[in-house]
């Protein structure tokens, strides 16, 4: 995700003026252009109102199609909204059926996932599609049996905060050019990964009966135009690298519509209807995050501007101007902001909560969208050396899914508009007919009418015209609607915005064979069943509502709420019913066979709308509803039963409305004691977890060793761990300031903690040195096993340097002097900066030479991959790690005891480890995490969390706030045995010490078990680590 952003835009009724004569414009041009559009293959006519706008495909099939509406998907025009995840960020395959569980029952129809080059090629002649989490076809397994459309984004270049980009590191030494262009030597080394990725996405197109329905090309690369691109002048080298990757995915087996993602809406790249220069892919998109995509807002303001919370940004005109002919599509738009070193602990909800999804989701549908990926939807953990370094440990991103997998208010508020959008075919194909106050009789207040080319549908969205604002509001609203112009409410009282909202208000809203007139009442969503069809509307709580039900004739309270104020009134065109929502729920029943549930935000946090088949758009007549649950994750009838999957955190009522047929409910395969309702819904009582069942251990035996024995004077360093350090040439741009060079990645190392060992004779006075090594980062310096100095790293620096005094060491007269670096290495910058090289950028004896060097780093380097399974990020080049101390196995039995809470007297790094079981019961969901706390006196340490040879956390207490690291189950060992680790490197003389407890993030009662059979992805420690000593 490239961060850039510009102009904020006022709206008003001049503009609207405005855009309906670009509207109009444009609407004549495309049709003054439709006989050269018939003769482009993959383009053809619509026979129906829309004939203007043509209808696209690949030309390879027609399993996809798109055109100025929406997206169709086997002929059925689809909503999308869609969810990021990183499989790569949650290395536990059967816990991505969790995640996905939760994005379908948001009301999602698909999700998105980037891949990650780096993971999947740890060295020029590896590709890993196999061992764990390499393997992603069980995503599309899991996709299948869901019920999720798939998007793929595999590359070669992500950027998502994650190491050079999801580069290799091997790829970053500057052999292969300077990357993201057509040079042949970057070519040859993405070929392998791209191929290979297409060739076994292949197998699980939309074409082939599957789920996976577009792929990407590249990543915010918007690099098409030399200049500005308005003039329109290619740039030859980033089009030949798109058509590069474009022929590649083809010749490897996919033939679903290519996609690219703009970073802004200045480069306008790689659309066909802006230009018909090479690169160009099927579909084009716009990535967007109007509310800053850090929690450190001071990121932002080169970009955006002065940051202003809840201040949205127009792109009507935007693919007006790009791409008229396609479907508005936001391949990312912000669903949170990562938290960067510094930032707040925790992260930053605040702005970017569930307000935020109110009211910047709506404001988008207002925009014509009809296809956006929000990113994050769930966003995991950067463990190991997955984090670039703007960011530490946690990718929470204040997604509506958390890093502990729970769900919060923003899930909840962002399901209430993701069903509606699943609910509403009618919104897939509209105009924007304008935007402005004269809707409404409050000039506060704005909407933007969408309309149904076909058959009059109407979608009022109304927002702050100033959405910077959050006051309370109040106004009616002035409508078209087959009845006739009305002012709606028509029975008194009036529409409420209450601080940063929007509401999307229908009129001729179609619903089974039904027609719901207007609604001053959000819709979240229908099912049409044989016994008659439901619609389920929803107001903030206490709030009033109207709505007009055309071809009723009588209407009646079949379940009332306390407070509700339910009246009913007749007219030519069928009932009018207002109402006042308390807290809980309202069902109303009319005779043509329609209900109504009426729910406030609290109760509508807790309704669900499972669909009965793997169908990904939710056909109306293959849901069930249901309220109650904390979460509930699917549904299947068969025979008289309705099977329920889900989770409850407490014990707690469930109501299912379900086919006449069915009288018993089964909740997680267990049939429940069940009534009928008078009218007619099945209610039965759920148990809720037994939380004294989740006992956890207390962290307090340890064992300690010494992991830093490399500064002493008696450390051999001849073994298989050390390479020589003697390159007096390299590729990379940025050239040292001495030689020889000292880049870790030149030797084959490339992640976590690096040493070097410089050697000198004689006498000197100190040395200077300029090190690199990402933000955040720091490095330590021994002589001769005495310690000099640190640089301590900070949250705005990627390199430091120090001007060492040798006055108080003890040289050596006889024998060489050994100068110890140790460096920590928090990964590659992103985009052109993963060339910036990591490691001793400028070494100098003062008063003398040094003779030579050599550097350690992970064991084997990525030549050799001693774990395959948790894969080259997984570990660093402490003793710890390349001996294996970290693994589950390793024999401690001759180490001391020692606590990580007595800790260090000075400088140094000490490991410290303990095996703890665990017996989490069947049936529950739990999430674990560790918190990790400085004990002083120096918060000056930097800590590694280990668990079963998972490094899961990063604790830099004097750089960043972040103390809490959730740890998945498969990572932790729900049913046995687990190995933590803590390395602890103190950074100066002072003593420091680290408390570290493991707490219940929550407990479930759940369909998910997370306690599961995962041993193959815990590898235990092997005898060949010994040679790396």
């Amino acid at each position: 995700m490239e961060r850039l952003h510009f102009t904020v835009y006022v709206f008003g009724a001049r503009r609207n003026l405005i855009m309906q004569s670009i509207s109009f414009f444009l609407r004549l041009l495309f049709v003054l252009c439709w006989i050269g559009w018939a003769s482009v293959p993959g383009v053809s006519a619509q026979e129906d109102g829309s004939s203007q706008w043509p209808l696209h495909d690949n030309g390879l099939n027609e399993a996809v199609e798109w055109d100025h509406y929406s997206f169709k998907i086997h002929g059925e025009r689809i909503f999308i909204f869609s969810g990021e995840i990183h499989y790569w960020r949650i290395p536990v395959p059967e816990v991505w059926e969790d995640i996905l569980e939760k994005i379908k029952a948001a009301g999602f129809t698909s999700f998105a996932f980037y891949g990650h080059w780096g993971y999947h090629h740890p060295n020029p002649s590896t590709l890993d599609f196999e061992n764990g989490a390499h393997d992603i076809t069980p995503l599309f397994e899991i996709a299948k049996r869901v019920g999720l459309y798939v998007i793929v984004r595999p590359g070669p270049y992500v950027n998502a905060e994650t190491n050079a980009g999801c580069f290799p590191g091997w790829l970053t030494t500057g052999e292969y050019g300077t990357l993201r262009n057509n040079d042949t030597r970057y070519t040859d080394a993405w070929t392998p990964y791209m191929s290979e990725y297409s060739e076994l996405v292949s197998n699980y197109q939309v074409s082939q009966g599957e789920n996976v329905y577009l792929y990407q090309i590249e990543n915010e690369y918007g690099e098409q135009w030399i200049g500005d691109p308005t003039d329109k002048v290619p740039n030859p080298t980033a089009t030949a690298y798109m058509d590069a990757l474009e022929a590649t995915a083809r010749a490897n087996g996919i033939d679903v519509p290519l996609i690219a993602n703009d970073p802004n809406m200045r480069v306008l790249s790689w659309s066909e209807d802006f230009s018909d220069a090479g690169g160009n892919v099927d579909v084009y998109g716009l990535d967007s995050y109007p509310s800053c995509w850090s929690c450190n807002l001071d990121e932002c303001t080169g970009t955006n501007g002065e940051y202003v919370a809840y201040q949205v940004m127009e792109y009507y005109s935007h693919f007006q101007e790009v791409a008229p002919t396609q479907p508005e599509f936001m391949p990312e738009f912000q669903g949170g902001s990562y938290n960067p070193w510094g930032g707040p602990q925790g992260g930053c909800p605040e702005d970017i909560g569930a307000d935020f999804a109110n009211l910047f989701y709506r404001w988008n549908i207002a925009q014509k969208i009809t296809a956006m990926n929000l990113y994050m939807m769930y966003g995991g953990t950067s463990w190991g050396s997955f984090a670039a370094p703007v960011v530490a440990t946690s990718y929470d991103y204040s997604a509506p899914i958390s890093e502990d997998r729970s769900i919060w208010s923003k899930f909840h508020e962002t399901k209430l508009l993701a069903l509606f959008t699943r609910a509403a075919k009618d919104l897939t194909k509209v105009e924007r007919v304008g935007n402005s106050t004269d809707y409404t009789t409050n000039p506060m207040i704005m909407a933007t009418l969408l309309e149904n080319v076909d058959n009059g549908a109407r979608f009022y969205v109304t927002n702050h015209a100033d959405t910077s604002l959050g006051s309370l509001e109040t106004f009616s609203l002035h409508v078209n609607s087959s009845a006739g112009p009305l002012i709606i409410p028509q029975k008194g009282g009036e529409v409420t915005l209450n601080g940063h909202q929007s509401k999307i208000l229908v009129v001729d809203f179609n619903f089974g064979s039904h027609v719901l007139l207007y609604s001053t009442a959000e819709v979240l969503t229908y099912a049409v069943t044989d016994v008659g069809t439901i619609l389920v509307l929803w107001v903030p709580t206490d709030e009033s509502g109207e709505f007009h039900l055309k071809g009723a004739t009588d209407g009646s309270i079949a379940k009332y709420q306390q407070g509700s104020n339910v009246e009913f009134f007749e007219d030519d065109e069928g009932i009018i019913t207002t109402f006042t929502q308390g807290q809980g729920m309202t069902v109303l029943e009319f005779e043509n066979d329609v209900s109504v549930i009426i729910l406030d935000r609290k109760s509508a946090y807790h309704f669900w709308a499972p669909v009965t088949s793997n169908d990904p758009s939710g056909p109306a007549d293959e849901i069930v509803l249901v309220h109650g649950p904390y979460l509930v994750r699917g549904a299947s009838i068969n025979g008289d039963i309705v099977y329920i999957k889900g989770d409850t955190s407490e014990a707690c009522s469930i109501e299912v409305y379900a086919p006449g047929n069915v009288d018993t409910i089964s909740w997680n395969n267990e049939t429940v004691n069940t009534t009928k309702s008078d009218h007619g819904s099945l209610i039965a009582e759920l148990g809720g977890p037994d939380m004294s069942e989740v006992v956890l251990p207390a962290l307090d035996s340890w064992k300690v060793h010494d992991s830093l024995p490399e500064r002493l004077e008696t450390y051999n360093d001849s073994g298989a761990a050390w390479k020589g350090a003697d390159h007096v040439e390299t590729p990379n741009p940025t050239k040292p300031a001495t030689l020889p060079v000292l880049y870790v990645d030149e030797y084959g190392f490339h992640n976590g903690a690096h040493l070097w060992r410089g050697y000198f004779n004689g006498t000197a006075n100190g040395a200077y040195l300029r090190v690199q090594g990402g933000l955040a980062f720091g490095f330590s310096v021994w002589l001769n096993g005495q310690f000099l100095d640190s640089y301590l790293g900070s949250a705005d620096s990627s390199s430091g340097n120090l001007t060492l005094s040798f006055a108080n060491a003890t040289l050596n007269d006889a024998e060489p002097n050994v100068l110890l670096v140790l460096q920590d290495n928090t990964g590659h910058d992103l985009r052109a900066g993963a060339l910036d090289p990591r490691g001793i950028l400028e070494a100098r004896l003062i008063g003398g030479d040094f003779t030579h060097w050599k550097v350690a780093g992970s064991a084997g380097g990525t030549a050799v991959l001693l774990d395959p399974m948790r894969g080259v990020y997984a570990e660093g080049g402490l003793t710890a790690e390349r001996l294996g101390w970290h693994l589950p196995g390793f024999d401690d039995s001759a180490w001391d005891a020692g606590s990580p809470s007595e800790g260090l007297t000075g400088a140094g790094v000490n490991f410290y480890r303990t095996v703890v079981p665990l017996d989490i019961p069947q049936g529950l969901d739990v999430s674990l995490a560790f918190e990790l706390s400085s004990l002083g006196p120096s918060d000056q340490v930097r800590v590694q969390l280990f668990v079963n040879g998972y490094q899961y956390g990063r604790f830099n207490p004097h750089i960043g706030h972040q103390i809490e690291f959730p740890v998945p189950p498969g990572v932790l060992n729900y049913g046995g045995d687990n190995t933590i680790g803590l390395a602890v490197w103190a950074q100066t003389e002072e003593a420091a010490s680290v408390g570290i407890e493991l707490k219940k993030k929550y407990v479930l009662e759940s369909s998910f078990s997370s306690r599961f059979e995962s041993e193959y992805l815990r590898p235990g420690w092997t005898p060949e680590r010994l040679q790396y000593a």
